[in-house]
């Protein structure tokens, strides 16, 4: 069984970490199914970075970054090295242990769940 993290850089926010049969499952899919909010405002197709997260650790049980995602990620609010697009993070392993860090929200417009 896998588990993520949650940690959050509004710190009003609580951590939270979940466990389930993620593999397949982008940590934006994840995310909605266990009521952590993040924006992403193009439905998670990749074509914006509003679902910007850091990858703290964990991301060897992620698909690699691609190109377009590299380029989307120039655009997001302070990338760093470990920046992902949650979207984009599929989860390629039963038993992965991934830390995130959600940047803070509230600079952003758009969909909310």
């Amino acid at each position: 069984m896998a588990s993520i993290t949650f940690k959050f850089e509004d710190k009003s926010i609580p951590e939270k970490t979940v466990s389930g049969k993620f593999e397949d499952q982008s940590i934006l899919e994840i995310t909605e199914e266990v009521d952590v909010h993040l924006n992403h405002n193009c439905g998670g197709v990749c074509a914006c970075s509003t679902c910007h997260i850091y990858v703290e650790s964990g991301d060897e049980y992620l698909e690699e970054i691609s190109d377009k995602e590299e380029d989307f990620i120039d655009r997001a609010i302070s990338p760093r090295l470990e920046s992902r697009l949650a979207c984009q993070c599929i989860i390629l392993d039963e038993n992965a242990r991934i830390v995130v860090t959600i940047p803070d929200q509230r600079q952003i417009i758009g969909h909310e769940h």
